[in-house]
């Protein structure tokens, strides 16, 4: 008896002049604020390694083990910065703070994440450098709690780390699942693959976690300092600036994570990793969870140009 893999839905698709030329397909979860599941697209169950979306809950273990930074140096902890001058500057100071030198960050030499600022940084004659790369201020955090706790700074990204051995408890905590793979990210660091609803889970659980444990702490950062956790021309920062209590992190190959203070929560992840149906996507499931707010559309916004001139969009489909 043969079985069939069932065909995920199409989350967003692509309409140039009229002409639906693409479509994104996906899964989403929303979470109720009681954690039920209130809305499933697609397998919410089936593991996803979340990228970036996964940098609270490696901030949340970095205090864990012991290190005390707060305000804007928590939420670049969590970031995936842009690269913007005053993401590189607190970079620096927080390896300087705690005697660290750039050399020891183990981020692959790279530009800035946001195309004004790389254009802007080559123009100005810069080069790749870890400094540069979009999570560098969360290796900055890994290396202090490693100096911190004389834990060995050349090996902090081996997943048998005793810091990296601390976020796969936090993750698996926070999920309420167990760990379905590992991997290595973008950065280097150790990935750890979870579902849509694990994740969901997760990010309710920082927002009502108790104020002054690691998870509070962290949301509480990244709600207060938004433009540290993305830059001043990203969906997360615009999101938790104009609709107060939420917290927002976007991931690598179409990962998107969103938590509100009631409890209510939601991920989704676009299975052909294009960034470019992130905004519709989000915008769509804000609305559907009631969020009013002018930032929804401005997110959900994603033109098609045709010889200059906006010719269609890519839309959500639910």
């Amino acid at each position: 008896m043969s079985t069939t893999t069932p065909i995920p839905p199409v989350l967003a698709e692509v309409v140039r002049s009229g002409f639906t030329e693409g479509r994104h397909r996906g899964a989403l979860v929303v979470l109720a604020a009681d954690g039920s599941v209130e809305r499933a697209l697609g397998d919410v169950a089936a593991p996803v390694f979340p990228r970036s979306s996964n940098k609270p809950l490696q901030a949340a273990a970095v205090l864990r083990a012991g290190l005390d930074i707060t305000g804007e140096r928590l939420a670049l902890a969590a970031a995936s910065h842009s690269g913007e001058g005053f993401h590189l500057d607190l970079v620096r100071t927080m390896l300087a703070e705690h005697g660290l030198s750039a050399a020891e960050l183990r981020t692959p030499p790279d530009l800035p994440l946001d195309p004004a600022e790389a254009e802007a940084y080559l123009a100005a004659g810069g080069v790749r450098d870890p400094v540069t790369m979009n999570c560098s201020g969360k290796h900055a955090a890994m290396l202090a709690a490693c100096a911190l706790n004389g834990w060995d700074r050349t090996s902090y990204l081996d997943p048998a780390h005793p810091l990296q051995r601390l976020v796969h408890e936090v993750v698996e905590e926070a999920s309420g699942e167990r760990v379905a793979a590992l991997g290595t990210d973008g950065c280097g660091a150790p990935l750890m693959a979870i579902s849509l609803t694990g994740l969901a889970r997760a990010y309710r659980s920082l927002v009502l976690a108790a104020p002054g444990t690691a998870g509070r702490r962290v949301a509480d950062a990244m709600r207060a300092h938004p433009e540290y956790v993305a830059g001043t021309r990203r969906a997360d920062t615009w999101l938790m600036r104009e609709v107060p209590g939420t917290l927002s992190k976007m991931g690598a190959e179409a990962v998107q994570a969103v938590a509100f203070p009631d409890g209510r929560a939601l991920a989704f992840k676009v299975d052909d990793g294009a960034g470019r149906a992130l905004g519709p996507v989000l915008g769509r499931a804000l609305e559907l969870m009631g969020v009013r707010a002018p930032v929804v559309a401005r997110i959900r916004r994603a033109p098609l140009l045709g010889g200059a001139a906006e010719v269609g969009k890519i839309r959500a489909t639910f």
